[in-house]
């Protein structure tokens, strides 16, 4: 029997709060019908992190703390919200991809417990750029660097329902790569794209005023189009190399996906 689209809905959204956040939702299913629900509600779990990354900065600002503190905070909130698994994720997959050997070393090696000179490189050089692009933005205003920080969590999570798309195969037949790995199928994929797409264009069309609507509207969608495919040369790089997507794959791809939207988010 065909689920209902509010059941499919309700599971989808356990999953995805439940396995890309802290938040106390308990996840009810763990089929195949779940995750592909759970993928596709991706960004919903994005934005809610976003908020409360934003919330935390502009509560810094209006405390006097400076735009640096506020950018730190926004930074602070999104790994708090996921026990740090994303970074940890592409820390790993950093090691994985820089070791040079074979896939299954590779993979070996990511499911290590300590981070390698890879891993610890790759993570200060993202954290000092996602800082210093929302320091620019808050800079700028409070209500760009609110919005750069929710943008950026919902760009990342979109990156996660595209590498969860039908074709994308699993590197292992373990783990939560190999539960969410081609699980969602593309026209919902792309249906998901168009809806965070336009909502990124939305708010920066409010930011702006006048002649700089447009302007505010091209750079939202360019930070989702930058983020994106940011996020797809990395998966296509590691599905190459390792012979499909990981756990850790997915967190890498979320924590490109999201720099690369700040830093576009940044741009004056």
């Amino acid at each position: 029997m065909s689920r209902s689209p509010l059941l499919f809905l309700s599971d989808g959204l356990r999953f995805a709060f439940g396995t890309l956040t802290v938040l106390p939702v308990r996840v009810t299913r763990w089929d195949r019908s779940a995750a592909r629900g759970g993928m596709a509600c991706a960004p919903v779990a994005g934005l809610v992190v976003g908020l409360a990354a934003g919330a935390v900065g502009l509560l810094l600002l209006v405390l006097g703390a400076g735009p640096l503190l506020a950018a730190v905070g926004s930074a602070a909130v999104p790994a708090v919200l996921t026990r740090g698994l994303h970074l940890d994720g592409l820390a790993d997959t950093a090691d994985g991809l820089g070791s040079g050997k074979p896939a299954e070393d590779a993979l070996r090696i990511m499911k290590q417990s300590d981070i390698g000179p890879f891993g610890v490189i790759t993570l200060l050089f993202v954290l000092l750029a996602q800082v210093a692009a929302l320091d620019r933005a808050y800079d700028s205003s409070w209500a760009r660097g609110a919005c750069a920080a929710v943008v950026s969590a919902a760009v990342a999570r979109l990156a996660l329902t595209l590498a969860a798309r039908d074709g994308v195969p699993a590197a292992r037949p373990e783990g939560l790569g190999a539960a969410v790995a081609g699980v969602v199928p593309a026209r919902l994929a792309l249906l998901v794209t168009v809806a965070v797409t336009a909502m990124v264009a939305g708010a920066g069309a409010l930011l702006g005023s006048g002649q700089s609507v447009s302007y505010g509207v091209l750079r939202g969608v360019l930070a989702v189009v930058a983020g994106c495919g940011a996020a797809e040369l990395v998966l296509r790089r590691c599905v190459r190399r390792f012979g499909g997507v990981t756990g850790d794959v997915f967190g890498a791809l979320a924590e490109t996906a999201a720099t690369t939207a700040l830093l576009v988010l940044a741009l004056r």
